[in-house]
Parts: structure tokens; C-alpha cells; sequence
């Protein structure tokens, strides 16, 4: 079988992802607002080249970035993107994801486009043309950030112990290893 490898960036691993799991759009949902406006410009820029390199490794055409929650103090954070080889790279600093599926049909019903799911689904991954392979979670596996309602419903869950700060390549590249190691089931459960 023909693999497609991600870049070893600890301990000279690679992480390969098979072709037949090969993935087309990941979504990292870590930080808080406040923190995503601490960093700066610099900072994001290596973060987005960083990541960016990691999800183009293994061929992913879009990287989408997202704040676990807001931090309730008014934060605000521009949105970013970057293209990283064939991989687009968006920072959409919109911690509620119930409010981004409201503004959707509205978006929707305004342009007198049919609301539907498959609509939906472009309006929320935009600019990303396809649902989320695999949503990496910087926080506790017992809970799911606010930031994301729709996009997991068919997307594969890693969590990471870690905090937005530490974010960094080899965290990436281990997440998608730990993707490619799955048996994926699309909603299916054990007998």
C-alpha cells in the first residue's frame, strides 16, 4: 500500500498515513481568545507555517484553527491564513459554534439559498471544501469545546494533554499518527 509520510519532527519517527485514510481537512481547537490575542504577529506566523507544514506532509488540503472557548473579556483576535505547499491554513477565531450554525442559515436564507445540511456543511468549513477528517482537541477528553458543534459529527477525535502554548509540530504529526492508527467506523458501534 502506497503511504503518504508526515515529516519526523522527534525522535527521527515518521508517522505514514495510508492513502486509503489519507486525510483532507483538519481542524486544532486549543487556546482561549484571550490567548489567541497574546500571541503576535510573528508568533502566528511561525505557528501557521509549523502546523501548515505538517498537514501538507500528509497531504491535507486545509488546516483550520480554532479556540477552545472565548475568554470573556472582549478579546479580539483577526482572523489568519496562510497557504503551506497544497495545504490552506485559516485561524478562525470564533469560539461559539452555535452562533457560526445561526449565522450560516441566516447567510443562508438571506442569499435565498435552500438551507439544508450539505449547505450547512459548506458554510461552516469554508474555506475548507470538505467536513473534517480530524479534529484535534488541546484540552480534557471529558469535554468538548463550545467552538465546534457541527464539524464533529463525522470527524475522528484526538485529544491532546496540552496546553495552546506548547502547541507545536510534533504534536500535530503524533495526533495524525494516532489518527491513521484507527480503525475508522463512521458512526458505527461494537456488537
Amino acid at each position: 500500500m502506497t503511504t503518504r509520510s508526515a515529516r519526523a519532527w522527534d525522535n527521527g519517527g515518521v508517522n505514514a498515513v495510508p492513502e486509503a485514510v489519507a486525510l483532507r481537512h483538519i481542524i486544532v481547537v486549543g487556546g482561549t481568545l484571550a490567548e489567541w490575542a497574546a500571541m503576535t504577529d510573528e508568533q502566528w506566523s511561525e505557528r501557521l507555517d509549523e502546523l501548515g507544514k505538517v498537514a501538507d506532509h500528509v497531504g491535507a488540503s486545509w488546516l483550520s484553527l480554532r479556540p477552545y472557548r472565548g475568554a470573556g473579556d472582549g478579546a479580539e483576535v483577526p482572523e489568519r491564513s496562510l497557504a503551506v505547499g497544497h495545504c490552506w491554513v485559516d485561524a478562525q477565531a470564533n469560539p461559539d459554534g452555535r452562533s457560526r450554525i445561526a449565522v450560516a442559515v441566516a447567510e443562508l436564507r438571506a442569499s435565498g439559498e435552500a438551507v439544508s445540511e450539505d449547505a450547512i456543511a459548506r458554510r461552516l468549513n469554508a474555506p475548507a471544501e470538505a467536513d473534517p477528517d480530524l479534529v484535534v482537541i488541546l484540552g480534557s477528553r471529558h469535554q468538548l469545546p463550545p467552538s465546534l458543534v457541527w464539524e464533529l459529527a463525522y470527524s475522528e477525535l484526538v485529544f491532546l494533554d496540552l496546553d495552546w502554548s506548547h502547541l507545536g509540530a510534533r504534536h500535530l504529526d503524533d495526533a495524525i499518527g494516532t489518527y491513521a492508527r484507527r480503525n475508522r467506523r463512521f458512526g458505527g458501534v461494537d456488537d
